[in-house]
């Protein structure tokens, strides 16, 4: 099985309403989408393809090679389909593997059992080939196979991820709520931003979004934060290509930016958090640090962007508090933002009312299962005239 070589179906997944920002980054790496849907991309190439997509991409979440496509009615067939594969030669009798899966079928009550089914389908087969078995379990690190199984259709992938991508690996520290780093690098895509003109980030919190910008700036992917993945592990994998994978995000990683990136918090202790995770990152010298009240936030004359992430509300007791925040918002974005484009990211459309703006898009995201939207704001100096005039 030359996985590594063989074209077969490759799914990029993300989460919801993600998949427009994929796609263009999928499509600056060259890739030709074979098709787009709400929660990814799918295309066709190599396990060796997949590892640049693991490498570069800012919005997914995993890599998924297709193995096996088959028809699959109840349990034993999912097995009999499964244990004809010749795992021997993808997954090491001395190695270990874990399975994940999406599975609707009428047959299965609990995702794990379909695991299970999986799992003994490999065991069983090498056993009979070698002699011997691999280990198996929860763990993501090592060989992850990923079962898709909707009614009687069966898919098996290897994942070629592991962990997920969406988180960067640059983030110690969480802090309080934190945006997902594929959501803010994705939020970010959205607004069009030129990565060569001023970003605010005023409330930065544990500084994911000020952080993402910065690597944006300076083409710095995540791939130079990470060192496993789970295409690592597959039999037939040549460590030569990763390398010179990697290699090349160093080479065109920028290390210098001419303008600012700006990150405030009321918060000393989310902006030491915000320090280190982007020390982590390596973009600390890129971003200007300041404890003050969003409202003291400096703004350069030279226009860009300002990105706030407020709090939503959803707990009881703090709209009254959060209503006032989001007028203060708004009134910051009017008086001392003129030249700007504001965003707003919230899952709070009735707390977005306060800021007292107009927004010229408003554009859908999730956070988790929050349906959010994030509200751009034009921010005319003088009065917006009509062309006409």
């Amino acid at each position: 099985m030359q996985v590594f070589h063989t074209d077969s179906k490759i799914i990029i997944t993300c989460n919801k309403r993600l998949s427009p920002y994929l796609q263009q980054e999928v499509e600056a790496l060259g890739f030709t989408p074979d098709r787009v849907f709400p929660t990814g991309i799918e295309l066709t190439g190599t396990v060796n393809d997949c590892i640049p997509l693991n490498l570069n991409l800012r919005c997914a979440s995993q890599v998924l090679y297709l193995i096996k496509s088959f028809t699959a009615a109840d349990p034993k067939e999912l097995y009999d389909g499964l244990v004809e594969i010749e795992w021997e030669k993808l997954i090491d009798f001395t190695g270990y593997f874990s399975i994940t899966s999406n599975v609707n079928n009428e047959h299965i009550l609990t995702p794990l059992f379909a695991n299970v089914k999986v799992k003994d389908a490999i065991v069983d087969r090498i056993r009979s080939v070698k002699g011997v078995r691999p280990n198996s379990g929860a763990e993501s690190n090592k060989t992850v196979i990923h079962l898709y199984w909707q009614d009687d259709k069966a898919e098996i992938f290897l994942d070629t991820s592991g962990e997920t991508l969406a988180k960067h690996s640059y983030r110690k520290i969480p802090g309080k709520a934190p945006m997902l780093e594929a959501l803010a690098a994705s939020t970010i895509i959205a607004t069009n931003w030129d990565k060569v003109s001023t970003f605010i980030n005023p409330m930065c919190g544990s500084g994911t979004l000020a952080i993402e910008a910065a690597l944006l700036a300076t083409d710095k992917h995540p791939g130079l934060f990470r060192m496993n993945y789970a295409f690592m592990h597959i039999m037939g994998y040549d460590e030569q290509v990763f390398f010179v994978e990697r290699r090349k995000l160093k080479d065109k990683a920028k290390k210098e930016i001419k303008f600012k990136i700006i990150a405030t918090d009321i918060s000393q202790d989310a902006i030491d958090i915000s320090q280190k995770n982007a020390n982590t990152a390596g973009v600390e010298h890129l971003i200007e640090f300041a404890v003050c009240d969003f409202e003291d936030t400096e703004v350069p004359a030279e226009p860009g962007i300002v990105m706030f992430n407020p709090e939503y509300g959803e707990r009881l007791g703090v709209h009254t508090k959060l209503e006032i925040t989001y007028k203060r918002i708004g009134d910051f974005l009017k008086k001392k933002c003129l030249g700007y484009r504001g965003y707003v990211f919230t899952g709070n459309p009735d707390l977005a009312k306060k800021i007292g703006l107009r927004a010229s898009r408003k554009i859908e995201f999730y956070n988790g299962k929050l349906d959010c939207r994030l509200f751009e704001y034009e921010l005319y100096e003088g009065t917006k005239r009509d062309p006409r005039e």
